[in-house]
Parts: structure tokens; C-alpha cells; sequence
């Protein structure tokens, strides 16, 4: 843990810094810079200059670690641990002014790959509202310095479940698809536009599962660690890791039906 918790003390304060500067530059107003996969997939100039803080400031306090960010890919350390950011997980809200929207930093040992790595330490703030998130492997989630735990015995019809779209049009439709078919299952569906916060939503138990295909690695890194740490499952389909293909979350007895129900609808096809 001693590992774990030195991560997390060079993380929070990082990442406490950069959201002050994300949440200034909102209040001056929102500036485009450019769009990426899509016309909607949108990067404005606080995301960019979010991620150089943090990337600097890692650099300055851990030298020999690697980076992957979102809008400056990856460069590899020597020392084993890559630290993997979003600068602004939820841009388009961040762009209309919704608040829910978060820098987001978690430490991991190998690889900026989920399918290898091994997350150690997360933060996941969100300066719009106050709330920060944090997780370390081991020593458990925390929400502004209170213990987390996911919400146990909730049985699937009476599940509020998180999920998200993709910015390829085509894939929005499939994934609605799959929306019509699971909505008479559960409670209801909230979609809310960041990864990071849906999953520190189910940590909270503001949620009771969450699904989503798509997902870059640093939409998820401390999300699903911090969601691990308050006693979720996070995975994919039959025993896989989560992945871009799909990320599924929930308390474990839940974990099992919500996968269920998705496969049967075909979430990943």
C-alpha cells in the first residue's frame, strides 16, 4: 500500500490544480480547438492546456514515469508505472456548461493497456461541483475524504443503470437499439457524459451499474478503480477484461444479470 498511497499523494494534488485551471477557463468562456473522430467529438483549448499542467508537473515529480493522455498520446518511463489522463472527461458538457465534467488521473503499473496493466491510484475531480474522487488499490475509495461502497441487493428490474454513445452516428443507433431493450428491464437509464463520473457514480451508489462501448483507456483508468475499490466488478463479457469493445460495472450479483441481459441483446455486436 505504501507504493499505492505515494502515488495517490502525487495525483491529487495534480489533479486539484489542473481542475482549478479547467474550472477558470470555464468561467471565461469555452473555446473550441478543434474536433476529432467526429464533428461532434470535440477538444476545446482548456483540455489541452489541463493536460499540459498535469504532464509537466508529473514530469517534474516522477521523472522516470510514462505518459498517456488523451490529447498528447504516449511516451514511455523506465520505472514501470504510466500515468494514464483526461484532462476533461465530458467536453461537451464541459463546452454547454453542464456540470458534470472532471480531470481525471490514475497511475498505472505496465502498459497504458487495460488488458495489462494494473491500476494502482485514481483521482477523479469534478471542480464544476466540489466533488473529488479518489482510489488507491488496496485502500479502498474515497468521495472528498468519506468511504465509498457500491449499493448490494439490488435486484435488476429495480437497477438504475448509467451508460453512454459513442460519436460515430452509426454506432449511436445500435447502441439506442440496445437502449429499447434493456429500459423495461430496470429502473430507468440516465446517460450523464463522462465515463469517469458514471463510473465514480456507481461508487457512490448514485447508480447501481453502468455499460459503454467505446471507451478510451483514459476515460476509465481511475474511474474503474475507484468503482473496484467500493466493491464493484468491472469487466466485459464472459470473464474478459474491460476494453474498447465494452466496459460493464456493477455491485458483483448485479454484474451477472445486467451481463446477461445486455448479451442477450447483443451490446457488443
Amino acid at each position: 500500500m505504501a507504493a499505492e498511497s505515494h502515488l495517490l499523494d502525487v495525483a491529487l494534488p495534480i489533479a486539484l490544480r489542473a481542475a482549478e485551471l479547467v474550472k477558470l477557463r470555464r468561467s471565461e468562456g469555452v473555446e473550441i480547438a478543434a474536433s476529432k473522430s467526429s464533428a461532434e467529438d470535440i477538444v476545446t483549448l482548456a483540455d489541452r492546456e489541463s493536460e499540459t499542467l498535469i504532464r509537466d508537473a508529473l514530469a517534474e515529480a516522477r521523472p522516470d514515469d510514462g505518459f498517456f493522455g488523451e490529447e498528447s498520446g504516449a511516451e514511455k518511463g523506465t520505472s514501470g508505472i504510466t500515468w494514464v489522463v483526461d484532462p476533461i472527461d465530458g467536453t461537451v458538457n464541459y463546452a454547454y456548461d453542464i456540470p458534470a465534467y472532471a480531470v481525471s488521473i490514475a497511475a498505472v503499473e505496465g502498459d497504458p493497456d487495460p488488458a495489462t496493466w494494473r491500476a494502482l491510484a485514481g483521482v477523479v475531480a469534478n471542480p464544476a461541483i466540489g466533488e473529488v474522487f479518489t482510489g488507491a488499490a488496496g485502500g479502498g475509495s474515497f468521495l472528498n475524504g468519506t468511504a465509498l461502497r457500491v449499493r448490494t441487493g439490488v435486484e435488476l428490474p429495480l437497477a438504475l443503470i448509467g451508460t453512454g454513445f459513442s460519436y460515430s452516428a452509426e454506432l449511436r443507433v445500435k447502441q439506442a437499439g440496445v437502449v429499447q431493450g434493456l429500459i423495461d428491464q430496470v429502473r430507468d437509464i440516465r446517460r450523464i457524459g463522462s465515463a469517469a463520473l458514471d463510473l465514480c457514480s456507481l461508487a457512490a451508489g448514485r447508480l447501481d451499474g453502468y455499460y459503454e462501448r467505446m471507451l478510451n483507456p483514459w476515460d476509465h483508468a481511475a474511474g474503474a478503480l475507484i468503482a473496484r475499490e467500493a466493491g464493484a466488478r468491472v469487466g466485459g463479457l464472459d470473464g474478459a477484461l474491460e476494453s474498447k469493445d465494452l466496459l460493464i460495472a456493477a455491485e458483483p450479483a448485479l454484474y451477472v444479470r445486467l451481463e446477461a441481459a445486455l448479451a442477450a441483446l447483443g451490446v457488443a455486436d
